[in-house]
Formats: C-alpha cells, structure tokens, sequence
C-alpha cells in the first residue's frame, strides 16, 4: 500500500555554511565597517547581535539570501524578541525542526477534510499518509503544499 511521511527537518549543515557565509559577507559591507555585529549558531539556533535595531534587520536580510542560496526553507526561522545588552542588541532566530503535535492535528484534519480514502496517522514529530491509490496521495501533498502552516514541510519515504 503505498504511503508517505510529512515531515519538517533542517539540513543544520547548511545552515551552518549559510552563517559561514554571511559572517564574510558581514566583513566586507562598507554599512557595518567598525560596527560590532555578527552571527553565531549553537546547532539549533542563531544569534544575531548589533548596535542598532535596524542593523539586526539587515542581518537577518543577509542571511535569508544565504539559506534561500542554499537550499534551506526560511520559514525555519522563529525569530524571539530582540533583547538590549548596553550597547548591543541581541536576537535569536529559533531552528524549527519538527512538527508539533497541535500542528500534527491540523494537518490530520486538512487531510479528512479532502474526504479521499487515505489514513493518516501521528508518528511523534511526522505524520505518515497511506492509501491504495498514488493519485490520492499526491492530491494530498498537493493540498499541504497550498496551506500555509507556518513552517516548511518535506513528503519523504515515498513508497508503492
């Protein structure tokens, strides 16, 4: 019977040559000469720090170019509210990674609600679809691919 899961995983390798790369860009924009500002990842988030609000907007803008160049969804990004230490502002963009189970639940629904004779079924941070028809299937992923959920999904394990 053939069956897909839904997933929502960041390739953190990427993410990781993406801060890379905007750490050398950083370096060689005139607009952040003798300004301190910079990027820092742990694994499962980024940090961000500058002098001023706007120059936090900025680095988010660079690199957002750098994760689309790099094939990461930046829909991945939960930015937190920006934190003021003396003379720096500080924001950390969160690594969605996952799905969670209340948005497990919605996309269950959104599947029972196109009435198609498919299962689907809550594996800790996925959801597996079966069905006997493929066509059904991909009118599912189809349909997730349009709603707008907030974070990036996958349709892995493709199987007939």
């Amino acid at each position: 019977m053939p069956s897909f899961d839904i997933v929502s995983q960041v390739d953190t390798q990427e993410v990781r040559n993406a801060v890379d790369q905007s750490w050398r860009d950083l370096r060689t924009r005139f607009d952040f000469k003798k300004v301190d500002a910079g990027f820092e990842f742990d694994g499962i988030s980024v940090l961000l720090w500058a002098e001023e609000e706007f120059q936090l907007g900025q680095l988010i803008d660079i690199l957002r170019v750098k994760l689309a160049g790099r094939g990461v969804d930046v829909q991945a990004l939960q930015p937190r509210d920006i934190e003021a230490l003396g003379k720096v502002k500080r924001q950390t963009l969160h690594i969605v990674t996952g799905i969670e189970t209340d948005l497990c639940k919605k996309i269950v629904k959104l599947i029972k609600d196109l009435k198609l004779k498919v299962q689907s079924q809550i594996q800790a941070e996925q959801v597996r679809v079966t069905g006997k028809k493929r066509d059904d299937l991909q009118q599912v992923i189809a349909t997730l691919r349009e709603a707008d959920l907030g974070i990036p999904l996958q349709f892995k394990n493709f199987r007939d």
